[in-house]
């Protein structure tokens, strides 16, 4: 039964203006309220003879799949929020024993990727905001993706390619990269080639002095010797080396993507001296290309990485992107003299002009 209003009577045409007693509205009122009570249940029953009409396995379905949801929304509000993975998280399980992931690393409180720091992805999220803010969020969205993801994407690296600060996502990945790359840069380097020999000669002269010359510094190694000798580090200009190897570091000035103002930025000699072997460890960021400019390359010297093996030659460049695991090692003979290559790192060629602006900003030395 479907209740219907009822039809007014031809009384109530006949006198629309009269003004009924309280006690036929009363009536009238009571008389709805059962109609309406009357079809409230006939509407009840007929959904549920319709649910009876129903074929069983649709039935299971909307159930299993609102058991489903249900249970989504328990697990979604059950997790607690994915914590930023800082410096001093990656090291902790590491400071016993002075080794990373397995490997050997430096504790030099210098280090941007050895120095502890609490709250590193928040800092860097402040120091987005704050370069967005004076210029733009335009093109900022890899970036702002990598520092809120960050604890992710470096806990579910795969082990071969594992930076230990940053990492940028969707860029290509490789360990090595070619000459045309940065091809400019590699062309300028080679053909300076002699220019940083001679002043590295004048420079190694010193060591028949004394074991560890003034502006040099001595790398840990398993084995043999591993001196560099900066004229930038970690994004900082090294006065007295730069005015010890003058026309080196003006050529640092010509370099077009040559990494400068950042902490990932570092322009070197490297020597290895007969009989070194470097630890297999990671360089701390993807957003560069490591540059290796032969000087000096004697027989059974080989850069691995990836476990991909490389050896230098002498007035080539050597591009590789040192976020991969990578090792070097020197098994010449003490005769042969050391291997010695001019390092300079590059930005990664698919790191956009406005990203490599704004890394700048956020990782610039001291922020």
């Amino acid at each position: 039964m479907v209740w219907v209003p009822l039809s007014p009577t031809s009384s109530d045409r006949r006198a629309p203006l009269r003004v009924p007693s309280t006690t036929t509205m009363s009536l009238e009122w009571l008389m709805d309220w059962s109609w309406s009570l009357d079809g409230l249940r006939d509407f009840i029953a007929t959904g549920i003879q319709s649910f009876r009409d129903c074929d069983a396995t649709a039935l299971v379905a909307v159930a299993c799949l609102l058991v489903l949801f249900v249970w989504y929304c328990y697990h979604v509000g059950r997790e607690q929020p994915r914590a930023y993975t800082t410096v001093n998280a990656l090291m902790q399980s590491a400071e016993a024993n002075g080794v990373q992931n397995g490997f050997v690393y430096c504790q030099s409180p210098e280090c941007v990727r050895c120095s502890h720091h609490d709250g590193l992805n928040q800092k860097l999220y402040h120091n987005l905001q704050e370069y967005a803010k004076r210029y733009s969020w335009s093109g900022m969205g890899r970036i702002h993706k990598g520092i809120r993801e960050q604890g992710r994407y470096l806990n579910s690296r795969p082990s071969i390619q594992k930076p230990e600060v940053f990492f940028l996502p969707d860029l290509p990945t490789t360990p090595y990269f070619s000459r045309d790359t940065q091809k400019h840069d590699v062309e300028l380097l080679e053909r300076n080639f002699q220019t940083i020999l001679c002043e590295f000669e004048t420079l190694y002269k010193a060591f028949s002095n004394c074991s560890l010359p003034q502006g040099w510094k001595m790398n840990s190694t398993p084995s043999g010797e591993w001196f560099t000798f900066y004229l930038v580090n970690q994004g900082m200009c090294v006065p007295r080396n730069c005015r010890r190897c003058p026309r080196t570091y003006r050529l640092l000035g010509s370099l077009r993507t040559c990494i400068g103002n950042n902490v990932f930025g570092n322009a070197c000699i490297s020597v290895l001296s007969p009989g070194t072997v470097i630890a297999e460890h990671y360089g701390p960021t993807n957003i560069r290309i490591r540059c290796h400019l032969g000087l000096k390359t004697p027989s059974n010297c080989e850069l691995v990485v990836g476990g991909e093996p490389q050896c230098w030659a002498e007035g080539r460049c050597l591009l590789f992107d040192d976020s991969f695991l990578h090792t070097a090692f020197h098994e010449g003979a003490p005769e042969e003299g050391p291997r010695v290559v001019f390092m300079v790192d590059l930005w990664h060629p698919n790191v956009a002009a406005a990203e490599r602006q704004a890394l700048d900003f956020i990782f610039a030395p001291g922020r």
